[in-house]
């Protein structure tokens, strides 16, 4: 995996590029709020927030969050259009948090494990920063636990460069387990139509997945020049839908 560095690429793009709809969103807080607890405020931490797509929403739905996230650029746009009373965001990466042991109810990771470094190290930072009976909400792709987007079949390698940047789900479960956590719960979203397929393709060509700093330039060229002829046969066809895995662990000591 080539890794990306959001403060000389994508940050400019990024919340443009990755927006969500106000019932793609809704239906990812209700997904969320299905696996914790029922009490309200929680505390929470929104690990590798990016430019703060879900922050806001989490401190509206569930009490106050910190959002974490190690890129300066994405960081500052964050601050800049995704603010809240109840939200702060800090420096920091999954590995190395700057908050308190145990100050939180919960930590979402939404597709940014892929990112992480030192997974082990990551694992006991996670456990370290929530309270006993914690739990983390990994909204992660597996190899073995693919979504397959639509629109990945016109690259070339399309499912497999994109399947190579994520772990085997048992892997991710045992490298978990071995750190003290336990599964509390698998199961897939159903995120809503993100628009048209005209829409869609707008949003892709400012390639801001990781998939597409995988791919050569050719590949690249390749894939949008079949992605538009597809595209350009019925461009206001809704986006067609797919369910996304969403791993729930709990901090178990």
């Amino acid at each position: 995996m080539r890794r990306i560095d959001y403060n000389t690429e994508q940050y400019q793009d990024y919340a443009r590029g990755r927006a969500l709809a106000e019932q793609q969103l809704q239906a990812w807080i209700s997904a969320f709020g299905a696996v914790l607890p029922e009490r309200r405020p929680l505390a929470g931490l929104d690990v590798g927030s990016g430019t703060g797509r879900f922050t806001p929403a989490l401190a509206r739905a569930f009490g106050p969050v910190t959002g974490v996230e190690p890129s300066v650029r994405m960081r500052e746009t964050a601050q800049a259009q995704s603010l809240h009373p109840d939200v702060r965001y800090l420096a920091g990466s999954a590995e190395d948090m700057p908050v308190p042991s145990g100050s939180a109810d919960y930590a979402l990771m939404f597709l940014s494990w892929h990112h992480v470094q030192d997974k082990p190290r990551a694992a006991r930072e996670l456990a370290r920063v929530l309270r006993p009976g914690g739990r983390l909400l990994l909204r992660a792709n597996f190899s073995d636990h693919h979504p397959r987007p639509w629109w990945l079949e016109h690259f070339p390698r399309g499912f497999e460069a994109d399947a190579s940047l994520f772990q085997p789900l048992h892997e991710v479960i045992a490298m978990f387990t071995s750190a003290g956590w336990r599964v509390a719960g698998f199961g897939t979203v159903t995120e809503p139509s993100s628009g048209t397929r005209g829409d869609m393709l707008e949003r892709l060509r400012l390639r801001t997945l990781s998939f597409f700093a995988q791919l050569s330039p050719d590949e690249l060229e390749t894939g949008f020049r079949r992605l538009e002829q597809a595209v350009a046969a019925d461009p206001d066809a809704p986006a067609p839908v797919f369910s996304e895995p969403l791993l729930t662990l709990e901090r178990s000591w």
